[in-house]
């Protein structure tokens, strides 16, 4: 299981906000793909900033494919049921606890509302073995995971998520991850002070 918490890393997904809300304007679907997503806090995290800078039926058109490997085979009921113990919601900024949780248990756990757990879809996968959950994806995000991993495995896993992304699509990884030099012509950095990176238009595939 990663370790990860509510609004970790919160300098890129804000940035992936900034770059993919004017991206998919208009668009009926917009689909985003969280590459091991643990017990939920990013994917939710995400969901929770896009709700705040999307129109309310821009929002209504997002779907999050949340995967893990998830060897406890408990992941997809925490996250269907989006309830978490106080300890976990303690960094959350306070207005968006207030608009987007309900207490429970006498504040023991929170509950984020149904508007931002219906916009997440959990599935148990194994990035090794190189299988996307799906195509069209408008943003991939793996931030947990290919640090784990050897550089060739890297390698082609980012293959596919470069061939699972729609033209233009966003793809961002861990801070400290490098883009290989294997697949660096298939991205653009879009911004220096982040692993957020814009399928190129020049290569559709490798």
């Amino acid at each position: 299981m990663a370790f990860t918490y509510f609004f970790r890393d919160l300098h890129t997904l804000e940035h992936i906000a900034k770059y993919l809300i004017p991206s998919t304007a208009g668009r009926s679907s917009i689909r985003i793909w969280d590459a091991g997503c643990a017990s939920g806090q990013e994917p939710y995290t995400l969901a929770l900033i896009l709700a705040e800078g999307m129109g309310r039926f821009s929002f209504r058109n997002l779907q999050i494919a949340a995967t893990d490997l998830d060897g406890s085979n408990l992941f997809g009921d925490v996250i269907a049921k989006g309830i978490y113990p106080r300890e976990e919601v303690e960094r959350i900024p306070t207005e968006i606890l207030q608009k987007y949780f309900k207490a429970l248990h006498n504040g023991s756990h929170f509950q984020i509302a149904e508007q931002i757990r219906s916009r997440l879809a959990f599935q148990k996968h194994d990035l090794l073995s190189l299988s996307p959950v799906g195509d069209n994806f408008s943003l991939i995000l793996c931030k947990n995971v290919l640090l784990h991993l050897q550089p060739a495995q890297r390698v082609e896993i980012i293959k596919m998520f470069h061939n699972s992304l729609v033209p233009g699509g966003f793809f961002a990884t861990e801070q400290t991850q490098k883009m290989p030099a294997e697949v660096g012509q298939l991205f653009e950095q879009v911004t220096p002070d982040a692993q957020l990176f814009r399928k190129s238009e020049a290569i559709t595939s490798l």
